[in-house]
């Protein structure tokens, strides 16, 4: 796919239209015995996980790193937890490598469900004995994670497929968790001086309402539907994306077409097949802007373990269950940000004024800026991330220079804090979190979309850093500039 198929494009764009709103089902009202259970659990691990690090500091003592407190804090609560914890493992630009690396072990499996649970959900869902479904169900999940479980199974006529089936009451562990997370945060951040808590605080927003279309398994049905029909109008012949089964599938149970491979980063077992991924990392790339650049939308999640080199020698794209959906002030920013990049000048002022709106007052004390000093910022880190190979560029740079204010203050030369300095840390904790309120940084919109561009840009960087060293992503030029010549389908 080396150019772009502007007219393909646009019949592939007439099916967007009622793609762009996922089933609304609102998360329910915290039960309240499920809450109170949870706050008792969460203020109990809470406690025992910092209570070491709040005594180490007050004594000038070293002791456990804020981020692995919190790590374990996430793991010892579960469900939840762990999912936004993966959020912090999969985004280095966002926290850091050393935060993102300590976090790393909340990408692990979940525990699975029992066999006879996960029959019954099946069973209440489908309206028939699983045995008149499937002739095969495997007993034990391929993949267990923190909301779902994917069993292998085979349908009457043969073909093989994963299942997947919700937890059974995940929906009101989540909404009890979302209703404490964020005094939790703010109790970490104020009175621990955890300064993570500022970060996650401003993507919470939008965790919130991404986990609760996961949560509807129809709306990953209707993605993979979409995404294949713009696949094959397209002629994106070598991705393959599973085909949902409808008619056995509904809210809390996804029946799919079986795909059979290794993840993209497993080198030794791509080395195995004897197959190139390089050209398939290219087309994906190029498949994921075309959608993100003319409608909006794309794939939230394609992270190492979403992508599959296949025995056929295609790629896979699976687990469709987060979908980004760019508002129209953030799609125009994306948007010029490319064109800034490919050379347009007058981009660099509309990107910088963006940056400015968004952030407000955080950026500009944090890193004392003025409109041009912006302007220049943002253009020394982004040009160089989109137009240099990927062996040279850095898309976690900008996420990190922006943060840079916010790590931690110099300590006493003998790398301890003291009292004094801890007590001030806090206040300039609160006032951040204060200016970052009044400027609309926690605003959902904002965190669900610029968060998942920013991390899926990340996740293609290290995929371009492992197959595409010496390629820019804005390599082939032609291609993104008819990509932007067409007209956008968001107004």
């Amino acid at each position: 796919m080396h150019t772009y198929r502007a007219g393909a494009a646009r019949a592939a764009a007439e099916v967007a239209g009622e793609f762009q709103v996922p089933f609304a089902r609102p998360l329910p009202r915290p039960d309240s015995t499920i809450r109170r259970r949870r706050a008792v659990e969460t203020a109990r691990v809470a406690t025992r996980r910092f209570a070491p690090l709040v005594a180490a500091r007050f004594r000038r003592r070293s002791g456990p790193s804020p981020a692995a407190a919190l790590r374990r804090t996430f793991e010892d609560l579960g469900a939840t937890y762990i999912k936004f914890g993966q959020l912090v493992a999969s985004s280095p630009g966002m926290f850091g490598d050393d935060v993102s690396d300590e976090f790393r072990s909340c990408l692990d499996t979940g525990p699975p469900v029992p066999y006879e649970v996960v029959r019954d959900v099946v069973e209440t869902e489908l309206g028939r004995r699983l045995e008149d479904v499937f002739t095969e169900f495997s007993r034990t999940p391929i993949a267990a994670a923190s909301i779902a479980v994917v069993h292998e199974a085979r349908l009457p006529d043969g073909r093989r497929c994963a299942v997947k089936v919700l937890r059974p009451g995940i929906e009101e562990t989540v909404a009890a968790d979302l209703d404490l997370m964020e005094p939790l945060l703010e109790f970490l951040m104020h009175r621990v001086g955890v300064e993570m808590a500022f970060p996650l605080l401003r993507v919470l927003g939008g965790f919130r309402e991404q986990i609760a279309e996961e949560l509807d398994l129809r709306n990953e049905a209707r993605t993979m539907a979409h995404y294949r029909v713009l696949a094959a109008e397209l002629g994106l012949d070598h991705i393959a994306i599973p085909e949902p089964y409808e008619a056995v599938s509904g809210r809390t149970v996804l029946t799919m077409e079986f795909l059979d491979g290794v993840p993209i980063d497993d080198l030794a077992a791509i080395a195995a097949t004897g197959s190139d991924p390089r050209p398939l990392v290219q087309e994906v790339t190029k498949a994921w802007f075309m959608t993100a650049v003319r409608d909006g939308l794309f794939h939230g999640d394609v992270h190492a373990g979403n992508l599959l080199l296949l025995r056929d020698g295609r790629l896979g794209v699976i687990d469709w269950g987060i979908v980004g959906r760019l508002d129209a002030d953030t799609h125009r920013f994306f948007r010029r940000t490319l064109e800034g990049a490919l050379g347009d000048e007058s981009a660099w002022d509309d990107i910088a004024a963006h940056v400015s709106e968004t952030f407000g007052p955080v950026v500009r004390d944090t890193l004392g800026l003025d409109d041009e000093g912006m302007r220049e910022l943002v253009r020394s880190m982004v040009e160089p991330m989109l137009s240099q190979p990927f062996g040279q560029a850095s898309l976690a740079t900008f996420f990190t220079t922006i943060q840079k204010g916010w790590a931690d203050e110099p300590a006493s030369a003998e790398g301890r804090r003291t009292v004094r300095e801890v007590l001030r840390h806090w206040r300039r904790l609160r006032r951040l979190r204060s200016d970052a309120r009044d400027s609309g940084m926690y605003d959902a919109d904002f965190n669900r979309s610029v968060f998942l561009l920013g991390k899926q840009l990340m996740y293609f960087e290290r995929y371009g850093k492992m197959f595409l060293a010496d390629v820019a992503l804005l390599e082939d030029r032609d291609f993104f500039a008819q990509l932007l010549a067409e007209e956008p389908s968001i107004r």
